[in-house]
Order: C-alpha cells, then structure tokens, then sequence
C-alpha cells in the first residue's frame, strides 16, 4: 500500500496542485479519469471536498491493485511531454519513482510466480507472506520468507521423493542432494551439460542467500538491509529456481 509521503509525491511533486485543486482536473474530468485512464468504476463525486481532497482520499482507501491501476491511470493522463520542457529533467525522476511504486503495488515479482505441484501449508504460507510483504514494505521485506518458501520446497520435494534429508541442512545442501539424486533433474534433454552448468551456477548463487538472509534481512535485527533493487534480484533469483524445479517435479 502507498504511505502519505508516497501520495503527496503524485500529487505535490508530479501532477501539481493550484489552490487546493489536482492539476488540470475539473470536477467533471476528474469524474471521467477513474474509467477513461484508470478503467475503474469509481465516483468521487460522493465525497466532500476540491478534486485533490477526493483524489487523496480515493487512493488512501483503495487497495493494491487499484492503487496501481490509479498511477497508471496518473501517467497515461500526465505523461512526461506533459510538462513544459524545463519541467521534464525534475519530472521524470518522479515519472520513475511512480513506475517502482507501480511495480511495488502489483507484487513487485518481476518473474512470475507459478502454482506450486509439490508443496505445503508451510511453503503456501510464506510465499502469501512473501508477496504481501513485497507489497506492503518492500522487497527488502520479502527476503526472508522467499528463502523459508524455497527451503520448505526443497524440504517437501525430499520427502515426497523418498529423499532422506535432515532439520540441520541448508538450503544449498539440500539443492545439492536433490540435484544428485531426484531422477527428474537427472534428464535436461539434448543440452544436458549446458543446463548442468547452469544449475551449478544456481546452486552457487543458493549458497549466498543463506548469508544475505541472516546478515542482511529481516529476520533478524541487522543494522544493514539490502537496497531495494538489490532485494528484489535476490527475491526473483530464488522465484526462478522455484519455477524451474516445479516444472521438474509436477510428473
């Protein structure tokens, strides 16, 4: 969801505010944004005030995904040639903070996240959490439970495998153990060796996120946090091994 300051920036620093009214808008035109540029059904002629109050109040009180369906609606009506040209440099710093905020608020997992074959209500669980945090907070807040979902994964598929496998293993040794013993990572087709190579590098790149969780997250009080943009190729990494090994285990 979008914080106070998040909204103030749309409508303060990007659309503009005179006299107390949200740019161009009329109170008719701004009746006519939500289904044109936003297609939403939303009236706000219902609420008392000029058409920066209603716009406020509309996305303060909507969800996510209308949230982020409104700051497309903002940047197809308000695009950068818009703006008078000594406008533009200033404009698209905040054109691009509003296409995160989008990103954020639709899930912010660039890498689509697929129906598990093999799983379990702990695994269910902290892929929901995963995404309402991402949602909510940020990537940064998603990478401890992206690497709880994964752990859990690999766990389940051990189990259901027949694959013995103890409390104690990382996440990187029982990747490895899967890698060397489940049948249906045995058989990558034509370029098996490529594809081997490319597991192992996986598998390499697993080995880091147990440090980064521990060390750089929030499961537990580190001073240090991952940026943003550094959480989220952390949190689309691990969603791409997810994907890969669900399509290896759904026969």
């Amino acid at each position: 969801m979008l914080t106070k300051p998040e909204i103030y920036i749309i409508t303060n620093s990007y659309i503009g505010v005179n006299a107390g009214y949200l740019g161009d808008f009329s109170y008719s035109t701004h009746d006519e944004f939500y289904p044109y540029f936003c297609d939403l059904d939303i009236c706000p002629s219902s609420i008392e005030g000029t058409t920066r109050t209603r716009f406020i109040n509309i996305l303060e009180n909507s969800d996510a995904s209308t949230q982020a369906k409104i700051l497309k609606g903002v940047l197809k009506k308000y695009p950068l040639e818009y703006f008078p040209e000594e406008f533009r440099a200033i404009k698209q710093r905040t054109f691009f903070k509003i296409e995160e905020l989008i990103n954020r608020l639709e899930g912010g997992l660039s890498v689509i996240n697929e129906q598990l074959i093999v799983t379990n209500s702990t695994v269910e669980r902290a892929i929901l959490d995963t995404k309402v945090l991402i949602e909510n907070n940020g990537a940064t807040s998603g990478v401890d439970r992206i690497h709880t979902a994964l752990h859990g994964y690999l766990r389940e598929v051990c189990k259901q495998g027949n694959i013995e496998c103890s409390e104690e293993e990382t996440l990187t040794q029982v990747f490895k153990k899967l890698k060397s013993k489940h049948p249906a990572l045995q058989n990558g087709g034509v370029r098996q060796n490529d594809i081997d190579h490319i597991i192992n590098s996986f598998s390499n790149a697993l080995d880091k996120l147990n440090p980064i969780r521990n060390k750089a997250s929030l499961s537990h009080p580190n001073k240090e946090l991952l940026e943003e943009d550094e959480a989220m190729f952390v949190v689309n990494s691990a969603q791409t091994v997810l994907n890969y090994l669900n399509r290896k285990f759904k026969n």
